[in-house]
């Protein structure tokens, strides 16, 4: 670990000249005293890091020094692989990897090209924090312990012991064997095998983990995007869904087909307006989605749901409609 972070401190100091303490900090995630610690280290190792003081002071190396510095380690090597999507690191962990590995990427090119593809990667913006309309794009957390701990059972191909929260379930202890990691829209997913049957946990609900020796009952190749898929249409197709049968405005049809599970059948009616027959997950599925869109969604049928949208409605305008 502090190996690494040595090898950052140099590649910063050579990509971006003179730093403070305090901001070396702030890029390795330590404490200054911490940097100033690595510092000592790296003089004492013959790196000629030197300090400047003064209000616009700090630490710099020597001009002209060259080091084989940039092999990567097994993360930084993951997480280059799943960079195309910088919050797909996050989820899987190798967010402080990923930075790490591109430092070391950088410092590799010419100094020509270096300077290049900095200004390059400063005119391209990926996967903000939040939208045109200033609404945050939140990704699972899954603490980085406990991801760490999946992904080496799912590449030692070890049996995994997972304390997991399901949906509206007291959190319980169970053993898989896991297949593979997922990614979707910031959303991480553990595909495993439980006592034979196929098994998706998101990693978000997993509380603790813990590798176990035991080898895992698994084939010994796997097509996760096929797996995936087969996964989804049970999902689409299985358990308590619910089909709806709704009148929407068609400039909000996409944020009801980008919701439900499936668009079994859809014609225009004579005002313009969309009849489609869809598929959600379950009632609570079907409500939260028919109420987010208000008035632009009319529930036709069944009864038991136009019932629950009305029930709610009308507890909303009492509320509101009684003198405070």
């Amino acid at each position: 670990m502090r190996a690494d972070r040595l090898v950052s401190l140099v590649l910063l100091l050579r990509q971006r000249g003179r730093l403070s303490a305090a901001t070396l900090a702030r890029e390795l995630e330590v404490s200054t005293r911490t940097v100033l610690r690595d510092i000592e280290a790296l003089s004492s190792a013959g790196v000629p890091v030197y300090a400047e003081r003064g209000r616009h002071g700090g630490f710099a190396l020597l001009p002209g020094f060259q080091a084989e510095l940039t092999g990567l380690n097994h993360d930084e090597a993951l997480a280059l692989l799943v960079a195309g999507s910088r919050r797909g690191a996050q989820v899987f962990g190798l967010g402080s990897a990923l930075a790490s590995a591109m430092l070391k990427v950088v410092d590799a090119l010419p100094a020509g090209q270096r300077d290049t593809a900095a200004g390059a990667v400063r005119r391209l913006l990926i996967d903000p924090e939040s939208d045109l309309l200033a609404r945050r794009v939140v990704a699972d957390e899954v603490p980085d312990a406990t991801v760490a701990e999946i992904r080496r059972a799912v590449f030692a191909g070890h049996k995994l012991r997972i304390r997991y929260a399901a949906v509206d379930q007291a959190p319980a202890w169970r053993t898989v064997d896991p297949i593979g990691l997922v990614t979707v829209r910031d959303q991480g997913y553990l595909l495993a095998t439980r006592s034979g049957a196929d098994r998706t946990y998101r990693l978000s609900r997993v509380l603790a983990a813990e590798e176990l020796d035991e080898p895992a009952d698994r084939p010994e190749r796997v097509d996760l995007d096929r797996a995936w898929q087969e996964r989804g249409t049970r999902f689409r197709t299985g358990g308590d869904q619910v089909a709806v049968l709704v009148r929407l405005n068609p400039a909000r049809r996409s944020d009801l087909v980008n919701t439900a599970l499936a668009v079994r059948a859809e014609e225009v009616d004579a005002d313009g307006w969309l009849r489609l027959e869809v598929t959600f997950q379950d009632a609570r599925h079907a409500e939260w989605t028919i109420w987010q869109l208000a008035t632009n969604a009319e529930a036709l049928a069944p009864q038991w749901l136009r019932a629950s949208l009305h029930d709610r409605a009308a507890a909303i305008a009492d509320r509101y409609g009684a003198t405070s």
